[in-house]
């Protein structure tokens, strides 16, 4: 398996809230996330996001705003030896039928195109649409449970079709789980 993994950012990297991350003050990392990109990266673990970030297109906060957002994302990572290659985000709300917004592969598609293919790479995220993205370029789907997560899996249970889904606690269990793998 080629060692890079995507992963969402709201739910996964960071808390999320139903009113949108709107801005710098508002973004809190989950805790021991930042640790867990860190470890996978010294471990040699290509790091990339995909993001939907709807709330740049409905003009809640601006792409400035978010460029900060992820910019204090990238230093936290630093700060722990750690680095994130790409991130990459769609702005566009879910009626503008976009090709990048999250379950469609057009982020995939960006990260595809720098780093060649997604086949078999770990995808986490908290929703299902995180996961039907990864689908779309052959990745094993990680779901975790914070952010939308344990809604996400309840209804994947109620719908029976958690099947092929690896579930985990959080962010941090993704990558003590990979880096065990690979030892």
């Amino acid at each position: 398996m080629k060692k890079l993994i995507v992963l969402d950012r709201d739910g996964v990297i960071n808390e999320d809230r139903d009113d949108y991350v709107r801005s710098l003050e508002q973004w809190q990392p989950i805790q021991g996330s930042i640790s867990a990109i860190a470890r996978l990266s010294r471990a040699g673990w290509i790091v990339c996001v995909a993001t939907n970030q709807s709330g740049v297109g409905r003009g809640y906060f601006s792409a400035d705003e978010l460029m900060a957002m992820h910019q204090k994302l990238r230093d936290l990572v630093h700060a722990e030896s750690g680095q994130i290659s790409e991130i990459v985000w769609c702005p566009h709300t879910p009626d503008e039928a976009c090709s990048c917004r999250k379950p469609q592969p057009g982020l995939l598609d960006k990260i595809s195109a720098l780093h060649g293919s997604l086949a078999g790479c770990p995808m986490v995220g908290d929703t299902l649409r995180d996961l039907q993205a990864g689908q779309s370029h052959g990745m094993t789907p990680l779901l975790v449970l914070t952010g939308k997560g344990r809604t996400t899996r309840d209804k994947l249970l109620s719908e029976d079709q958690l099947t092929g889904i690896q579930v985990f606690d959080d962010l941090a269990a993704v990558s003590e789980y990979l880096l065990n793998l690979n030892n």
